[in-house]
């Protein structure tokens, strides 16, 4: 549904709504910019679902650059280690493998890209450029003996990218998977309550499914032309710098910066929610001073983003004063922007100007 999110936004506006609108915002400049002027003219408030921003991690780290405790930042650097199984399921075989759909940059790292913008917010970007490509994903790489799909080839039981161990034996990824099939996709739900004989059973209906499934395709012979790795560099106007790596086929997903200031850095690992702010010592015999915080939290998906952006956009909607992570539309466009210039940049080996 990511092509039609411009246009049945559009008329919600008119309406004289508000919208929570899901990312990506729209697929192309033009797109983004009519959704902009509509919002603008009828006066209503478009927030977007960029739900890291509403993280508990996150928030701990806008907060510190907002109170100064680094300067003026220098040099952002972000990186998404995309898990090696996440890829298979939505990249590869899935319903998000194609550039026609969407590049992988908006489909994957709109939320990256808004972070960087976000964390510089009031500072245009000027200048994007990128490296990347789809190189790993492709028959040329396929090993010997591998089958069309996973249940007629003889090397599954030995290959990271099964479907049957991913979405059968390890339950991952089910409302991808199973999609269509409400007894499985909500999880581990029909695989019954312990009787043997019952497990055995759903577990071939549910390879009986997957076999007639886009979902058991050999990853090395899908349809797919979305990069499997891909870097961008964003230049400021105030002449700072971002760059962001995206990086598949990890063993472990996470999210990782490192934040250089004028009077700092800040590191940090979304997933074990470990931040550490360090200083240049002003003590003798020290080099610096570091200081450990941890927003490690349970709950809903996103890092724990996912109920507070709700919270926040009823805020928005009953007109009381959102969090500092919920800006105006206005505040998103440069993410998608980037994104759009990152892919022709790739695509052209140059670097690109915006407007």
């Amino acid at each position: 549904m990511d092509d039609i999110h411009v246009e049945t936004t559009i008329p919600l506006l008119e309406a004289g709504y508000d919208v929570l609108l899901e990312k990506p915002i729209a697929r192309n400049a033009v797109e983004l910019r009519e959704l902009a002027d509509v919002a603008e003219r009828t006066g209503r408030k478009v927030v977007i679902c960029h739900v890291l921003r509403h993280a508990p991690f996150y928030v701990a780290i806008k907060e510190k650059i907002t109170a100064g405790e680094i300067g003026d930042i220098m040099h952002i650097h972000t990186t998404e280690n995309v898990s090696y199984h996440h890829m298979a399921v939505g990249f590869v075989r899935g319903k998000w493998n194609r550039r026609a759909v969407n590049p992988m940059l908006l489909a994957k790292c709109c939320h990256d890209l808004d972070l960087l913008c976000w964390f510089k917010s009031g500072t245009e970007p000027t200048k994007v450029a990128s490296f990347g490509g789809h190189h790993f994903f492709t028959e040329e790489n396929a090993p010997a003996g591998s089958g069309t799909h996973c249940h007629d080839c003889e090397i599954e039981r030995d290959c990271q990218y099964s479907a049957l161990r991913h979405h059968i034996e390890n339950g991952w990824w089910p409302f991808y998977a199973f999609a269509g099939e409400p007894s499985y996709e909500a999880g581990a739900g029909g695989d019954g309550d312990g009787d043997e004989n019952e497990i055995i059973a759903v577990a071939d209906q549910k390879r009986e499914f997957l076999e007639s499934s886009d979902y058991s395709r050999c990853v090395w012979k899908c349809d797919n032309d979305v990069v499997d790795r891909q870097s961008i560099i964003v230049e400021f106007e105030d002449g700072s710098v971002a760059t962001h790596d995206m990086v598949t086929n990890s063993a472990r997903a996470t999210r990782r910066l490192q934040i250089t200031g004028t009077k700092g850095e800040i590191e940090g690992d979304m997933i074990s929610g470990r931040i550490v702010i360090r200083k240049p010592a002003a003590t003798q015999g020290e080099e610096w001073s570091e200081e450990v915080y941890s927003t490690l939290e349970g709950g809903d998906m996103h890092g724990g983003g996912d109920l507070r952006l709700v919270a926040d956009f009823v805020k928005v909607v009953r007109g009381e004063v959102p969090s500092l992570s919920t800006t105006e539309l206005s505040d998103s466009i440069n993410s998608h922007l980037i994104a759009f210039a990152a892919d022709e940049a790739m695509l052209n080996s140059k670097v690109i100007e915006l407007n």
